[in-house]
């Protein structure tokens, strides 16, 4: 029950403007307003009272302000701050009887700067809030994809990247090797992770993630955009060399010539992106041994034994190809491994050869 006395504040111009801004921002009004009162309610503790028991009541039609004291209704009145007496309640009201909470306006009468002051700050506050949730939304579903963006700062190998409306931080792990950064540098980036953080959206970006590669060939190539191309399995060590397998729905289409493009333009460009790195784009197969035998490309295979049950596999290659197959430190091997999942025995075709002949030896002199 409220008293019909004539107090408080109107702040209807401010309330106008809150308005229209929670419509801009889409933030709900009722939030907004309770958000509001609740800030009022500790601006009035602060100033006239911690233990006060009080409610602030905004008029959603007006913008009116009132603070209303909340005392128990009791026959004789021991402490004034949190009891009426019967006769006091009944003037505000004459239904009121012992035992029940009256309300009594007590707005300050210079509350009106110190509403519209917490107001404001209310405000501003669930703006910033409304406009970091609206972000977050955003780039949340920005994950596992491409952005380009321009170097900001690099602070402590920390590079601190432009998105857009947002930042992004290359973290030193996410970082190609050898590869700097200069403000206003522009670059893809792929998107790690994105956070909810206090200050607004924390999204993590990558460039040594297999995922960009993937993407970037997404960007090139139309037949991996409509599903007619399928990239099968990517194995990368950034900066230096990557595996990509793919395969084709339609017989007629060729998946490696697809990637790699007229005049070898398609790959030119994701390899331009990624600063040189080396691409090799292999035919994957559901045949394992054709499979690792693609894998290990560039180097001519002679054949292929399979282990199935310890997917594993023995390659025999020429001897003038052992090096290539290999790889430096073992490079184009470990990323064909990694491409298929498979383990690799490279041996060359005379190494083979002298293992079968040792074999045959040992048979013999049984």
């Amino acid at each position: 029950m409220k008293s019909s006395q004539s107090s408080g504040i109107n702040a209807a111009e401010l309330f106008d403007a809150m308005e229209a801004l929670a419509k801009e921002k889409r933030i709900k009004k009722e939030v907004l307003y309770a958000a509001i009162e609740s800030a009022l309610i500790s601006a009035y503790k602060k100033d006239f009272g911690k233990n006060a028991n009080v409610r602030a009541s905004i008029d959603r039609d007006t913008g009116h302000i009132e603070v209303l004291a909340r005392k128990t209704v009791v026959d004789e009145v021991v402490d004034p701050q949190s009891e009426i007496s019967l006769e006091a309640a009944r003037v505000i009201h004459p239904r009121y009887e012992v035992g029940d909470l009256a309300e009594i306006i007590a707005t300050p009468r210079d509350f009106g700067r110190i509403a519209a002051q917490t107001a404001k700050q209310v405000v501003v506050q669930h703006i910033r809030e409304a406009e970091r949730g609206v972000i977050y939304e955003e780039y949340i579903e920005k994950e596992n994809e491409i952005l380009t963006a321009i170097v900001q700062r690099v602070d402590n190998r920390q590079v601190y990247v432009e998105l857009g409306r947002t930042e992004g931080l290359l973290e030193p792990n996410q970082q190609m090797p050898g590869e700097e950064y200069a403000p206003g540098d522009r670059l893809k980036v792929y998107v790690l992770e994105v956070n909810r953080m206090s200050r607004g959206p924390q999204v993590l970006v990558s460039r040594t993630h297999q995922g960009l590669v993937k993407r970037l060939f997404e960007i090139e190539v139309p037949e991996i955009r409509s599903g007619i191309v399928q990239i099968k399995s990517i194995a990368r060590e950034a900066g230096q060399r990557t595996k990509m397998a793919v395969n084709s729905t339609d017989s007629m289409i060729d998946p490696v010539g697809s990637c790699v493009g007229p005049w070898g333009i398609r790959v030119e460009k994701v390899v331009s992106e990624l600063k040189t790195e080396k691409i090799d784009i292999i035919k994957w197969s559901p045949d394992p041994a054709e499979y690792v035998a693609n894998a290990l490309n560039p180097a001519r295979v002679l054949s292929v034994y399979v282990i199935e049950k310890e997917k594993s596999a023995r390659v025999i290659v020429p001897d003038n190809q052992l090096s290539l197959a290999i790889g430096k430190e073992g490079q184009n091997a470990r990323l064909a491994a990694k491409l298929t999942g498979w383990k690799i025995d490279i041996k060359s075709q005379s190494q083979a050869e002298a293992l079968l002949e040792e074999q045959y030896s040992g048979e013999d002199a049984e």
